[in-house]
């Protein structure tokens, strides 16, 4: 057991450390702020406060963990054998950087309670943030720090026991519209069939008939070729189904459609299936708890996990609301648009509520990409390259990888055979 000395135990302080060094390193830790306990323990230990008690392992604190609120940052990213890090310690300190703070900063989530302008449809813009704007959005720099860690440590206390978890992958299938084309009703196929016929788009019109009368299969019903995909390969996957009411951002089948009920059914007899929440939930906690329930009630199982349209997250009202509504899994952590780790690491987390000042009993997932970031790519050759590289640093850390596709992108003929390149990543990255 590792024994961590500090002038104040603070529920910051050992949020970040246990996320570091119980769920990352697998290495068992205790506090104390008494230095009796301190020189009489004799297994690893450290120091993380502002000045070391004699000569032992010492890491100079920031104020961040010490604090409470949000306060203005002045942040300085600087170069830790060529991995960025930030709050530099200063020449006393066993490592140059107080890892314990950076990590906070970056699974807390601090800069999205910072003033910014979100998007058009209310997310936290990527180039805001701190990983955009110095170029390490695609490092897992928290898993990273903490293995670095881990290295000083380890030449002090040569014979410190330290955990081995093992990489793991995990797939998961996106469906906001499970349909194109069938399941829409009259109305809402008129519709669509005059706007593609005003927009000249007479290939999508000839595609529609095809479908609506019987002579093809719809392009985004995919469902059970993907079931058949997933069964060949020992993989995690999950499916996140909208249940929803239509609206301008919500455009998939009638919960009440009985064709689309039995779909989500037969999904559910082969994989796990959770909602993709509506663009109205993610504000709404009496319309979110509706659609947990509906979908419940329609596979028989309980609702636990949860992905927020468009990886809407704004901290800490969107978590907060999914705790009330007793969701224990979010998989929204990511930028739609940009392969990385928005909040620095491949290693899921809890939540933790800033202005409470507490861990939240909800678990966060980040995943690496979503499928729509590899649209910004011309080839496969590309796509592979990217996510070669990133895919080495998260084995490094024996991270997890996770991946997310949409039925529509793999029912799409844009530029690339993306169900092609969805097998292909499966294979690739699975080991």
């Amino acid at each position: 057991m590792l024994l961590i000395f500090t002038h104040k135990i603070t529920n910051r302080l050992t949020y970040t450390a246990r996320q570091l060094f119980e769920k990352i390193l697998g290495v068992e830790i205790s506090f104390t702020t008494r230095v009796e306990d301190f020189i009489k323990h004799s297994g690893p230990k450290m120091t993380y406060s502002k000045q070391p008690l004699q000569n032992e392992f010492f890491i100079r604190s920031n104020d961040l963990l010490f604090e409470q609120g949000i306060n203005d940052l002045e942040i300085k990213v600087g170069d830790w054998d060529g991995i960025p890090c930030f709050f530099m310690c200063g020449e006393k300190s066993s490592i140059p950087y107080d890892v314990f703070s950076a990590s906070f900063f970056l699974l807390s989530r601090y800069e999205e309670y910072l003033p910014h302008v979100k998007d058009s449809v209310g997310r936290f813009p990527v180039k805001e943030s701190l990983a955009y704007q110095n170029n390490f959005l695609q490092l897992p720099v928290v898993d990273i720090w903490a293995y670095k860690l881990l290295d000083a440590l380890k030449e002090r206390f040569p014979d410190m026991e330290v955990g081995q978890r093992e990489y793991s992958f995990t797939s998961i299938i996106n469906v906001t519209t499970s349909h194109c084309y069938a399941m829409r009703g009259f109305m809402r196929s008129l519709g669509g069939f005059l706007l593609d016929l005003g927009n000249f788009k007479l290939r999508d019109v000839a595609k529609r008939f095809s479908v609506l009368l019987g002579f093809s299969k719809d392009p985004y019903d995919n469902f059970y070729e993907l079931v058949d995909i997933h069964k060949k390969l020992p993989i995690k996957t999950m499916f996140f189904f909208q249940f929803a009411k239509h609206s301008a951002h919500d455009k998939n089948i009638s919960p009440n459609n009985n064709k689309f009920r039995y779909l989500i059914k037969s999904v559910a007899d082969y994989s796990v299936v959770s909602l993709s929440t509506s663009f109205l939930s993610s504000t709404d906690k009496s319309v979110l708890k509706e659609e947990k329930k509906q979908l419940g009630n329609l596979i028989n199982r309980p609702i636990n996990y949860a992905r927020l349209r468009y990886n809407r997250v704004s901290v800490p009202t969107t978590y907060r609301n999914l705790v009330e509504t007793e969701f224990t899994d979010d998989f929204s952590m990511g930028y739609t648009h940009e392969i990385g780790f928005r909040a620095g690491t491949c290693t899921p987390f809890h939540f933790y509520d800033i202005n409470m000042e507490v861990r939240q009993p909800l678990k966060v997932h980040p995943f690496t990409v979503h499928d729509y970031a590899l649209t910004n790519y011309r080839n496969k050759e590309e796509i592979f390259e990217k996510m070669d590289n990133v895919y080495r640093w998260i084995k490094q850390v024996n991270g997890n990888m996770t991946i997310i596709f949409s039925n529509e992108l793999l029912g799409s003929n844009h530029k690339i055979d993306w169900m092609e390149l969805y097998q292909s990543f499966l294979k690739r990255y699975y080991v």
